[in-house]
């Protein structure tokens, strides 16, 4: 069950997250109450998480997901295009995540 509401709590964050870059500044309140709401959401649902997973692991699925999923969003929606580095980067990332996940100890608790 954690691991679905850390999934929702990412969602959210990678849906503010979008939402930010289409508020301009801002500046376009439906963007912008998706913004609160989504951030708002993400965190609460985090919290909640927190409860049972282990802060440094949540964190780092937290974080490599979101840095991911915005950038799959930024190629798809924005027209943004990552050079090689940043998609090596978020390769490492990826690779990090499943490293923790498979061999730490830790994720099993």
């Amino acid at each position: 069950m954690s691991y679905l509401l850390l999934a929702l709590a990412i969602l959210a964050e990678v849906i503010a997250t979008t939402s930010l870059k289409a508020s301009a500044g801002f500046s376009r309140p439906l963007p912008s109450v998706i913004v609160v709401l989504g951030y708002a959401f993400s965190f609460y649902a985090l919290s909640l998480v927190l409860r049972t997973l282990p802060v440094g692991i949540t964190y780092a699925i937290w974080a490599g997901l979101g840095i991911v999923l915005v950038t799959l969003i930024g190629i798809f929606v924005y027209g943004e295009k990552p050079d090689f580095p940043a998609l090596l980067g978020m390769g490492l990332i990826i690779a990090g995540v499943g490293v923790i996940q498979i061999f730490s100890r830790i994720s099993s608790h």
